[in-house]
């Protein structure tokens, strides 16, 4: 089985999507870190370094310190699928990423993001 593009793809190929997505409805960089960071227990120098290293996403994720045991309660459509009923576990937390960037560029309170 092959995998899938998006798991060789640089993370930080696709980050500044993130940014440009949260800054076209009037949020920030900062915003995306905080949801990265929460997500995957990276502190903002270790996402950096990331970054910087050009890390694809199988790894990014596979090496992160601490998934957030939270991410559970993510629920939702994202590219017409639950993220929920995602099987695969590195597609999962892929989309677990997508869907947090979607609710912060609808609007939705970073409490509420973060589940808190």
């Amino acid at each position: 089985m092959t995998k899938h593009k998006i798991y060789t793809m640089s993370v930080a190929k696709v980050y500044p999507l993130y940014v440009m997505k949260a800054e076209k409805k009037g949020r920030t960089k900062a915003e995306v870190d905080e949801i990265i960071r929460w997500l995957t227990g990276y502190s903002q120098e270790e996402l950096e370094v990331q970054l910087e290293e050009q890390v694809d996403f199988e790894a990014f994720f596979e090496e992160a310190p601490k998934m957030n045991p939270s991410r559970a309660l993510i629920k939702g459509m994202i590219c017409g699928v639950r993220v929920e009923d995602i099987e695969e576990t590195t597609m999962q937390e892929i989309r677990y990423l997508d869907k947090l960037i979607d609710e912060l560029a609808k609007g939705k309170a970073m409490t509420k993001i973060l589940r808190k």
